[in-house]
């Protein structure tokens, strides 16, 4: 995504004249159906086999059952006065994390009521383009499409939130000249490297927590990336209007790595963001192909075998 809805449709019609490469076939699929949802882009599980997804321009978030292969509404935000980017749940602190897009916000909600446990104001409404977060022990990281920063709530170990702070960027991570820049995001099981998704270069960045350095990750060539996803040295990355899920295996040191599968389906919709439970992975179809804000009449999450 970008700052402006008409640069994104004009990305969206070139994106959708590439050619995605030769791909294997996702096996064992299940599709879950959002009940009632306008837009879809979020994904992340929770406890047990649960997953949360939510609705792109209304702000609702679903909860669903990768068990049951079931959803339903758990936050339905009022008059569509949010926005629900990319997400990622806090088990430790029962806590749900949410990118709030072009307001420059970003939201955290208490999972076990549903209720608003606080709102920040990281960027400038209409000027910054808050993408995705993710966690580490110590807090939150959240990308900004439009703009070269990455941004941090801390969490404390008892779940208490702090304020945010702001962390400038250096590097290949820096550059915003394209109509998409940093997107998805991953820490590293320490937290000492976070690796961004770099949309228009189509690249994964490495960049320090402490100092905004950055570096991009050599030999990993990832077109139309999205959201990402880390775990043990691999690391999954959606390539949305490609309609594939590639996974990268990386060298510890991430100066590089090798693209060793890529997934396609026929119910690939342009996915958006991936999580994983144990051996399956799910992908959120964003169906931006049919406009901005899209114009879908169903949307839904897609599990498959990893």
């Amino acid at each position: 995504m970008s700052a402006s809805p008409g640069r994104l449709l004009a990305v969206a019609a070139l994106l959708v004249a590439l050619t995605p490469a030769v791909a294997t076939a996702a096996q064992d699929e299940e599709v879950i159906v959002l009940p009632g949802a306008t837009s879809a882009e979020g994904i992340t599980t929770g406890r047990g086999t649960s997953f949360y997804a939510g609705d792109l321009f209304a702000g609702d978030i679903y909860r669903g059952d990768l068990r049951t292969g079931t959803a339903e509404l758990f936050i339905d935000v009022p008059n569509g006065s949010r926005m629900a980017v990319g997400m990622t749940v806090d088990e430790a602190h029962n806590l749900l994390f949410v990118a709030g897009g072009f307001a420059g916000t970003a939201y955290v909600y208490d999972l076990d009521t549903g209720a608003t446990a606080a709102t920040y104001q990281l960027g400038t409404p209409g000027a910054a383009l808050i993408n995705d977060v993710t966690l580490t022990n110590k807090g939150a990281w959240f990308t900004d499409t439009a703009n070269p920063r990455l941004y941090f709530v801390p969490v404390s170990p008892l779940g208490e939130l702090g304020t945010q702070e702001t962390l400038a960027l250096s590097g290949p991570a820096a550059d915003t000249s394209g109509q998409f820049n940093n997107n998805g995001i991953a820490a590293t099981p320490d937290g000492r490297t976070l690796i961004v998704a770099h949309t228009g270069n189509g690249v994964l960045n490495a960049v320090d927590p402490t100092t905004g350095a950055s570096a991009t990750i050599a030999g990993v060539s990832v077109p139309s990336v999205d959201g990402i996803l880390l775990e043990a040295g691999r690391l999954w990355a959606v390539e949305n209007f490609l309609n594939t899920v590639v996974e990268v295996k990386l060298r510890p040191d991430l100066t590089s790595g090798t693209v060793v599968k890529t997934y396609t389906s026929p119910n690939f919709h342009v996915p958006a963001t991936i999580a994983k439970h144990g051996n399956r992975l799910a992908v959120v179809n964003a169906k931006f192909d049919t406009g901005f804000p899209p114009t879908a009449s169903q949307y839904e999450v897609v599990v498959f075998d990893r």
